[in-house]
């Protein structure tokens, strides 16, 4: 599992250094995630990293079967604030209300937008 998570976390650092270089343009994380995609990918076929290859894989699995614990920061924040949650609840589900409707209506608007540019089956 050192190795998995070792691996993991020099592909992130990889990532965040390219992303700085690039001016920020693309997350680190996500950085890291398409160079190590890659290269899981293009080293499968040699024996020696077959092994880290499984281990980051089997370390991968292991944290995205335990990924509700990362989101107990946001509930405790949540608590520790519970009093501006409380004065402006209602402005918050308003707000929350509003900005997915309107998401909702952005997205349709686009995907007729897109049938419209690119064809689709007809209707008819």
């Amino acid at each position: 599992m050192i190795v998995g998570i070792a691996t993991l976390l020099t592909f992130q650092l990889i990532g965040e250094i390219l992303a700085y270089e690039i001016g920020g343009l693309v997350p680190g994380p996500v950085l890291g995630m398409a160079l190590i995609a890659i290269a899981l990918l293009t080293m499968a076929k040699w024996q020696r990293v077959q092994s880290a290859q499984s281990q980051t894989i089997d370390t991968s699995k292991a944290i995205l079967a335990n990924l509700g614990i990362l989101f107990v920061p946001a509930g405790v924040g949540i608590v520790k604030h519970i009093d501006v949650l409380v004065a402006h609840g209602l402005a918050l589900l308003a707000l929350i209300v509003v900005s997915t409707v309107i998401t909702l209506a952005v997205t349709v608007w686009s995907f007729v937008l897109a049938k419209r540019i690119f064809g689709g089956a007809s209707d008819e």
